[in-house]
């Protein structure tokens, strides 16, 4: 027995655990069992005990844990599959690297922070301590078409996993930024991987950043002042463990719905992006213009109506409202 296996075992009940179960579960005395247990307390971890009734986790850990993380999602497909690391250069690209190793789908990688977090468009992510960065892999048994549209369900299920976790009321700036009281509150990057010669999907790394517990002054050293936000800044506390364990039960609602829950996931987009209907500019790898957002289309694109007069759909680039670029 490991620390590991007994705090999974604590996570995964949702009241008393009796010494004898453990023991028993565990094959080591129960003597075994309240060693690691005081170690655990003497951590920090909020663990009660009953005479009668045994002992009980009575909330997240000091730290994010994969081991309560392994607990609480016990029988998902991200069960047994959750890497947790104080800091790394990127868990993008720490995933990637296990994706083409043979890490199974429903594979995790988070952690407190980035040294070379990305961003999209090839662009840096700011990851500093205070923020949780997670990436999650997926092998879905789609046609390569379809996965085009996956990141605006991505960024769908990180709004409402924000929402559910602490109730903030964020928002979606198209086509992949979660931003709350007009501040940039979350990034997501997601990278596809195709399988040799056929071009068929081999895996998709999905990653989230969502600032928690930033300062003013972090931001502003970073240079973001007025442009990032953090839930605290906002008035929303959220432990890491709780908004780990929020956000991966949306993104795993959200994989077992793709693609068959289209319309469900394009109207929750429509219903709380920020883009729409606002003056915007348009940044494209070949030119910059002012634009009119228009409609989200059902394969997410943006449709715009340039000043020409000239309606069409915006795939790729950067949209920035015009209320936001006094803060870009």
């Amino acid at each position: 027995m490991n620390q590991d296996q007994l705090i999974a075992l604590l996570a995964q009940s949702p009241g008393y655990v009796s010494g004898q179960e453990m023991s028993q579960t565990l094959g080591v005395t129960r003597g075994a069992i309240w060693k690691e247990l005081s170690q655990l307390r003497e951590q920090g971890w909020p663990i009660s005990s009953s005479t009668r009734l045994g002992y009980r986790l009575d909330g997240p850990p000091p730290q994010l844990s994969a081991p309560y993380l392994e607990g609480r999602l016990s029988g998902t497909i991200s069960s047994g599959h959750i890497h947790v690391f104080d800091r790394l250069d990127s868990t993008n690209t720490q995933l990637k690297a296990m994706a083409a190793q043979g890490a199974p789908h429903g594979t995790v990688v988070a952690a407190l922070e980035q040294t070379s977090g990305r961003g999209t468009r090839g662009r840096t992510f700011a990851s500093p301590p205070g923020g949780l960065y997670l990436s999650l892999l997926l092998r879905p048994q789609v046609q390569l078409s379809e996965l085009f549209s996956l990141t605006g369900w991505v960024a769908v299920a990180v709004r409402q996993a924000v929402e559910t976790a602490c109730g903030a009321p964020a928002r979606i700036k198209w086509l992949n930024d979660i931003y709350l009281n007009n501040r940039k509150l979350c990034g997501i990057l997601t990278e596809l991987s195709l399988l040799g010669e056929s071009s068929e999907p081999d895996y998709v790394v999905i990653g989230v950043g969502i600032n928690l517990s930033q300062t003013a002054q972090t931001f502003h050293d970073l240079g973001l002042e007025g442009i990032a936000t953090s839930l605290a800044l906002e008035g929303y506390e959220v432990e890491p463990n709780h908004m780990a364990l929020t956000l991966l039960q949306e993104l795993h609602t959200m994989a077992q719905h793709f693609p068959s829950h289209h319309e469900e996931y394009l109207h929750q987009y429509r219903s709380h992006c920020l883009t729409l209907h606002q003056p915007v500019e348009v940044e494209t790898s070949k030119e910059t213009y002012q634009a009119m957002a228009q409609a989200i289309l059902p394969d997410f694109s943006l449709e715009v109506t340039d000043q020409q007069g000239f309606t069409h759909p915006v795939s790729s680039g950067r949209v920035t409202p015009h209320f936001l670029r006094a803060n870009s």
